[in-house]
């Protein structure tokens, strides 16, 4: 059997808080908290949906965060 693998621990952030943000000071917020990966996409989007451990993923609408969620 393989090795089992050393995953980073993902930043115990309240998602809620990004919420009503401007899109910048959203990202760099979670850049600071420690979020490896941030993605961020406008309302409607078509994003595939696998789950990537220390991304977090912002809706956007006109500067915005609308909708916060992990991966």
């Amino acid at each position: 059997m393989g090795p089992v693998p050393n995953l980073p621990a993902e930043p115990d952030d309240d998602l809620d808080s990004y919420v009503g943000l401007d899109a910048r000071t959203a990202e760099e917020r979670a850049r600071a908290r420690g979020w490896s990966t941030v993605r961020t996409l406008p309302p409607g989007a078509i994003i595939t949906m696998e789950y990537l451990r220390g991304r977090i993923d912002f809706e956007v609408d006109d500067g915005t965060v609308k909708r916060c969620w992990r991966g």
